[in-house]
């Protein structure tokens, strides 16, 4: 049997792929198995930030193989502590818990969430409240988590205490928390799987105004957003609040798994000793690798993501056939006169590999992506929405 007929056979049938086998790449270039060259703009969902087979990424990533490859969350090893330290260092958070996935990560920020909660509140207080159209994750908490039904059905019953509203609505919020049950409000400020649709400025401010009042904890869900993919290395920096947790995944180790529960002052010793765990969180060589994509987003670095997805945002709108382009930097969702999936197909046919958000096409190149790469992948796009 082929790859594909092996797949077929031995693999859960939870993906529908396309008949497509990549073997081989680099950058934002890639090679399926018949020597087809394709222009990468999904970059493995938002994941290998630097593109494929990156050079200082892999060299990153053998010298701690070298070393060491796996120590148990018994022993103290460099990456894991370096890693922890830059990323409270650039953000003004105090912990970290790393996890392997986005899910793990805000499954852990709904436990510190409760805890904290019931510590300081009373256990009666244990409500996470999220926002309709939201995607937290697939594990039974974190789809309880995510604001989208159709993601519920086939999986009830859920983890009880969460309550979904209407995004960019402050009275929702507002007749919610008439009483003293509400522990945190969880966001992405922009809602990825939802179709690329940020937030309001307006109503993320009333919404951090609201929480601090009420002694609510604000949580940023990063997980697609984060590790510079909208231009500043997490996306609430563009509302100008700092929230009380993060979590990131998909980009923070390009390509490794590897997620991060960032938490903030007011929640930096809500977990003690046996309140969570995880084998291999903090791997060494995801963490070593995670250093190298951090250490490179630098303020230069993060101007030019938001200047590429600047030109990419103009080389698309008002183009015929496409409706609206909506997202921040390089996360961009662009509504089509044809189906999403029509303009995909088209798009692979023609050397261009992109993505779908709900009934949108969704652009999630690498950060470092060559201009002319982005304008031939653009040109493909708009004939393929003409």
């Amino acid at each position: 049997m082929d790859i594909m007929q092996l797949d077929q056979t031995y693999v859960a049938g939870t993906y529908k792929r396309f008949p497509v086998e990549i073997v081989s790449g680099k950058g934002s270039l890639v090679r399926d198995a018949a020597g087809k060259e394709y222009i990468d703009m999904g970059s493995g969902i938002a994941v290998t930030s630097f593109g494929v087979a990156d050079d200082e990424w892999i060299a990153a990533v053998e010298a701690q193989i070298h070393r060491v490859q796996h120590m148990s969350n018994l022993y103290y090893t460099a990456p894991c502590a370096n890693l922890a330290e830059a990323l409270c260092l650039r953000t003004g958070m105090k912990k970290v818990f790393f996890g392997n996935s986005g899910a793990e990560a805000n499954e852990c920020a709904i436990k510190v969430a409760r805890k904290w909660a019931a510590e300081t509140k009373g256990p009666a207080c244990s409500t996470i409240v999220t926002l309709e159209n939201s995607f937290h994750g697939r594990t039974l908490t974190t789809l309880a988590a995510t604001g989208q039904d159709h993601y519920h059905e086939l999986f009830r019953p859920l983890t009880p205490g969460f309550i979904h509203i209407p995004a960019n609505d402050p009275d929702a919020l507002e007749k919610l928390c008439a009483d003293d049950a509400i522990a945190a409000v969880l966001i992405e400020c922009v809602q990825g799987e939802g179709g690329v649709i940020p937030l309001d400025p307006g109503y993320v401010s009333a919404l951090n105004d609201f929480v601090r009042r009420r002694n609510i904890l604000l949580m940023a869900d990063e997980v697609q957003t984060g590790n510079g993919r909208t231009g500043l290395l997490y996306a609430y920096m563009h509302y100008g609040i700092r929230p009380d947790v993060v979590t990131t995944a998909k980009g923070l180790a390009g390509g490794l798994p590897l997620g991060a529960c960032l938490l903030g002052e007011r929640v930096q010793n809500v977990l003690s000793f046996g309140d969570h765990g995880s084998t291999f969180g903090g791997n060494p060589v995801a963490s070593a690798a995670a250093l190298s994509v951090l250490n490179r987003l630098t303020d230069s670095f993060l101007a030019e993501v938001r200047a590429k997805g600047a030109l990419l945002r103009s080389l698309l709108e008002g183009a015929p056939g496409i409706l609206s382009v909506s997202g921040l930097g390089l996360m961009l969702g662009i509504r089509t006169e044809k189906p999403a999936a029509e303009v995909v197909r088209t798009c692979m046919e023609h050397g261009v590999l992109c993505l779908t958000a709900k009934d949108k096409v969704r652009l999630l190149p690498a950060l470092n992506i060559p201009e002319e790469l982005l304008r031939n992948a653009a040109a493909v796009l708009r004939a393929a929405c003409a």
